[in-house]
């Protein structure tokens, strides 16, 4: 659907994508953006928007609602899922329990690693990194490096030094 899906110049998704991509929902891929092969692109619960110079690697999936910035690189075989199956009725099996929603938003100059898994209402703040493996279940801050189940801060850029450093733990404070 052209009204609702916009592929940006130069940008290319790989034949072997699953594009799970309905005319109802927005979809938008901007320019000179790859989505590599073995990929799973799906807006039928919410908006997907993958912005400028973005490198989907092979075998992610995204589930909308996702916004992904400007200059993202993201490794393989990572997990973006804004989607969420209730599970509150223990009467009622799972699969005919409401879904709910909850936008993720990497902003711009991201890498996040092989493996990652960022969970529905996850922010990923401007120009950092999650590390390979990482479940990320709370908001990242801009600037930072995250790693571990669950994910936690490692380093975070000191702009008056110009250099990254290593968070401290509350316990060596």
């Amino acid at each position: 659907n052209p009204f609702v899906h916009k592929h940006g110049k130069g940008s290319v998704v790989r034949r072997r994508t699953r594009m799970d991509v309905l005319p109802f929902q927005p979809f938008t891929l901007g320019d000179y953006s790859t989505i590599e092969d073995f990929c799973t692109i799906n807006n039928g619960v919410g908006p997907v928007h993958i912005g400028k110079h973005v490198r989907v690697g092979m075998g992610n999936v995204v589930i909308g609602p996702v916004t992904i910035g400007d200059n993202v690189i993201m490794a393989q075989n990572i997990v973006l899922s804004g989607l969420n199956h209730g599970y509150e009725d223990p009467e009622t099996p799972i699969q005919y329990q409401p879904v709910t929603m909850n936008p993720i938003v990497i902003e711009e100059d991201c890498w996040i690693g092989a493996n990652a898994v960022i969970t529905a209402g996850v922010t990923v703040g401007k120009h950092s990194v999650v590390a390979g493996g990482a479940v990320v279940t709370k908001n990242v801050p801009p600037y930072c490096v995250v790693g571990g189940n669950p994910a936690k801060i490692l380093r975070r850029f000191n702009p008056s030094l110009k250099i990254w450093e290593r968070e401290m733990s509350s316990a060596s404070k």
